[in-house]
């Protein structure tokens, strides 16, 4: 997994957000994350400068500080709500996605509340130990667009 910069994140790779909003999730993060298939997964809210979102397990995000989103809305942390259909905390979004296939299908209406269309390309990024993160804007992307050697993960893939 490259590092862009010397000191740099680690990067996983480019996603391609398809048509339908699948998202493949490159294998070196699942099993770095410990994602497994139709596990149900929170997306988080990715940073201020990177945007995007992150992606960790219900019970990751529970033992974080971010846990306190699934006891304010419990409907969230006991997945009581459709998948995809975002609460807002303090202002920012969150939902829940189940992993098939390598990936996560999120709706083109709930891409837009993290800044994302149909057709990006998130960078995949080591995050936290908490969630990988799915960036879209930033100065981490300016820099990864000069690396033509990063994998790209299209949507029809099945990983």
């Amino acid at each position: 997994m490259p590092q862009l910069v010397k000191g740099g994140k680690h990067i996983f790779g480019w996603s391609h957000v398809g048509v339908t909003g699948r998202i493949i999730i490159p294998p070196e993060a699942l099993e770095e994350y410990r994602l497994k298939e139709s596990e149900k997964l929170i997306l988080l809210p990715g940073s201020k400068t990177s945007g995007g979102f992150g992606l960790g397990t219900l019970e990751s995000v529970r033992k974080s500080p971010l846990g306190v989103v699934t006891e304010v809305h419990p409907e969230l942390g006991e997945l009581q709500v459709p998948e995809g259909e975002v609460i807002v905390y303090r202002g920012k979004p969150y939902c829940w996605v189940e992993l098939q296939n390598g990936g996560v299908i999120i709706p083109p209406e709930t891409l837009e509340k993290y800044g994302i269309r149909i057709n990006d390309m998130l960078l995949v990024i080591r995050g936290s130990g908490l969630a990988v993160g799915f960036a879209v804007k930033g100065p981490i992307i300016e820099e990864a667009r000069r690396h033509p050697e990063l994998k790209i993960f299209k949507p029809e893939m099945k990983i």
